[in-house]
């Protein structure tokens, strides 16, 4: 299992849409989410049918966090063109994990 990790803490199980059918599905209709989901290649999300508030931190090619961003269901972000990938969370789990703007999110792969 995948794991979130934060300044060499571990912060979070984590899910991971590498292939366009995930990507594009995201967190839609589930009712929550543990830990988080890495979405690669995506500078902008949505939350239409979305059944919960999620954070969202855009990550730049090198995984730093460029900007944090919480919305509620039924909206549309606006692009970020530096980003490379995102990391959606429920609402204030980046808040409770300690996760900032300039901190670098990284994978690691558990046994």
């Amino acid at each position: 299992m995948p794991w979130l990790v934060c300044e060499d803490r571990v912060i979070a199980s984590l899910e991971i849409a590498r292939v366009g059918k995930d990507r594009r599905r995201g967190l839609r209709g589930r009712d929550d989410i543990t830990g988080a989901l890495l979405i690669e290649r995506c500078r902008s999300v949505h939350t239409i049918g979305m059944r919960f508030d999620i954070d969202i931190a855009y990550l730049d090619g090198g995984r730093r966090v460029l900007d944090i961003v919480t919305m509620p269901p039924g909206r549309i972000g606006r692009p970020r063109p530096r980003a490379r990938s995102v990391v959606e969370a429920r609402a204030g789990a980046f808040e409770r994990w300690g996760v900032a703007i300039g901190e670098v999110l990284d994978v690691r792969l558990g046994a």
